[in-house]
């Protein structure tokens, strides 16, 4: 009979110290956060996540960049757990979501501008959005014609998952179809390298990619600026997101709350975004 007791407290014993180990295990285990999407975002998203993981070294941030449709299909097919954005998710895809069980909650984390660019060796400085949306559309195709030099305009566009390039659709060209021979590049810095490379050109990037090599021309007489986007007086001013399935929670709220805090924030406005907290 005391073998038996003596024997069922041994077991006891290692089951407590098996339980304990696990446990141990699990609290040590890493934490795998994935955010995917927008080429905008995508220098917030990684400056963010490298100074929080230092932070919390139980936590570990993959940073995906392929555009803002890519994240947010990502987050609706449920393989990532942030989709970064540089525009609002549209009407067809939060159905789409919710018709997945996927409930999208928006985070507004910085906001940023769509600088218009040309090579630094042209000699316009200024744009209306009216003329910006003739180039655009086909119907101004020369720099003469705007007082430029007789050169012909090279349009740099962005691919249609990009969410700068809707953003920059519906704020500049009032979602009129971009002439069929523009130049499509997958990434801001890859317009910004086509700009700064090629005489006649003329992009778009957002306020955080602008470099000496382009020049950044004025809209509506407007600078794109920190100043001009925050106070919206800048016409081609938009919000960046982040978007989670329902409200965050764990180690993505976390990290969430720490792009919204006074460091993080200092981080975007580091970037050459604009921050949207003190």
């Amino acid at each position: 009979m005391k073998r038996t007791t003596l024997f069922t407290k041994i077991s006891f014993s290692i089951l407590c110290i098996a339980i304990l180990l696990g446990s141990m295990v699990y609290a040590d285990a890493k934490k795998t956060i994935t955010l995917k999407g927008s080429t905008t975002v995508l220098p917030i998203a990684q400056v963010t996540a490298e100074v929080f993981m230092e932070r919390n070294p139980s936590v570990d941030i993959s940073v995906q960049g392929g555009g803002s449709g890519v994240g947010v299909a990502a987050l609706i097919d449920g393989t990532t757990d942030i989709a970064t954005s540089s525009r609002k998710m549209k009407d067809e895809e939060i159905a789409k979501a919710k018709a997945k069980g996927v409930n999208p909650r928006e985070t507004k984390i910085a906001m940023d501008g769509i600088a218009v660019i040309v090579n630094p060796k042209n000699q316009i400085k200024a744009l209306t959005k009216d003329q910006i949306k003739a180039i655009y559309t086909g119907k101004i195709s020369n720099w003469a014609e705007l007082g430029g030099k007789n050169m012909k305009i090279v349009v740099v566009n962005r691919d249609s998952s990009s969410g700068t390039f809707e953003a920059f659709e519906q704020l500049a060209l009032d979602k009129t179809k971009v002439r069929p021979d523009a130049l499509t590049n997958a990434s801001n810095q890859t317009v910004v390298q086509t700009v700064a490379q090629t005489p006649g050109t003329i992009g778009y990037a957002g306020l955080g990619y602008l470099i000496p090599k382009v020049k950044a021309v004025t809209v509506n007489g407007i600078a794109c600026s920190e100043a001009t986007v925050l106070s919206g007086k800048y016409p081609l001013s938009r919000p960046l997101f982040m978007y989670t399935n329902g409200d965050p929670t764990g180690a993505v709220k976390a990290f969430i709350d720490f792009v919204l805090s006074k460091e993080g924030q200092k981080l975007v406005k580091e970037e050459r975004f604009v921050a949207i907290t003190k």
